[in-house]
């Protein structure tokens, strides 16, 4: 196992853990049991209620714990406006003394979070939402003034102060499209994310390979996060080589936890750490 690899807790804010005090006693627990970081999914509408919303949830566990990683995973700019995301990710940032990552993506719409309230669902306007959305909220937190008058948005603002820390973006994709590449090269890190399956040890390595082909240099530091189960404390073995998966280019592990388990599984695989190979 790469000794740089770290790992967290990976789910939907919604049925038993549509509570946020559920979220927030799961992420004291998770800092406590040696995970690294804890990534609430994004939505406002499922089958499965309650559901909480994740920035107001992570603005709370960031008071809660001292050293976890955390952030929404993933975060659909298109349907939430950049400069609202933007505001978010600065409070939750300071809040937390920069332990903030965003991950960022186009949204999906399975269960109605664009279509329901009238938002562009066709997949090219997302995507171009998307990477007009990204450039703006970087110029907010780098403190620019910005005159902008895009095909999507269009945002008047004076300079002022930089955000104090640096606030890492994710891009994640649920497929590794070309496009998709390039726009995670200009990003921290990757979140590949398909729909059907987990990730194997050879689609890690090629996604690795496709990065830098598109122009990651390869000293740059860079995440790659793989999500699934690996947990000892999981009712079955799982059988995943976490070693070949670090080897491959994944620097995090997300433990998938899923609101249809009972939560008492689910705060049991929390509590057992981080697994080991």
């Amino acid at each position: 196992m790469n000794e740089n690899t770290r790992f967290g807790v990976y789910l939907p804010p919604f049925g038993p853990f549509g509570d946020p005090r559920v979220l927030v006693e799961l992420a004291v627990r998770a800092e406590a049991a040696g995970w690294d970081g804890v990534f609430l999914w994004d939505h406002v509408l499922t089958d499965a209620m309650p559901i909480a919303d994740p920035w107001t949830t992570l603005a709370a566990i960031a008071h809660a714990t001292d050293d976890l990683l955390l952030g929404p995973m993933v975060t659909p700019p298109a349907r939430r406006r950049p400069w609202m995301v933007a505001r978010h990710a600065s409070t939750v940032s300071r809040l937390s003394r920069g332990r903030l990552v965003v991950g960022a993506g186009v949204g999906v719409d399975e269960s109605g979070d664009f279509s329901s309230f009238g938002e562009p669902t066709d997949l090219a306007t997302r995507a171009a939402m998307l990477t007009e959305g990204l450039s703006l909220m970087r110029a907010m937190w780098a403190g620019e003034a910005i005159e902008h008058s895009g095909a999507h948005y269009q945002v008047s603002l004076a300079a002022t102060a930089p955000e104090p820390y640096r606030i890492p973006v994710w891009m994640a994709g649920s497929t590794n499209h070309p496009r998709v590449i390039r726009r995670a090269v200009d990003c921290d890190g990757f979140f590949p994310n398909p729909a059907d399956h987990e990730l194997t040890v050879e689609e890690v390595a090629d996604i690795r390979q496709e990065l830098h082909r598109a122009g990651l240099p390869a000293t740059r530091p860079f995440d790659i996060a793989v999500r699934g189960n690996a947990s000892p404390a999981w009712q079955e073995d799982k059988n995943v080589d976490l070693k070949g998966l670090a080897e491959a280019g994944m620097t995090w592990w997300l433990e998938s936890l899923i609101h249809f388990d009972p939560l008492e599984l689910s705060m049991a695989v929390v509590d057992a750490g981080p697994p080991r190979v």
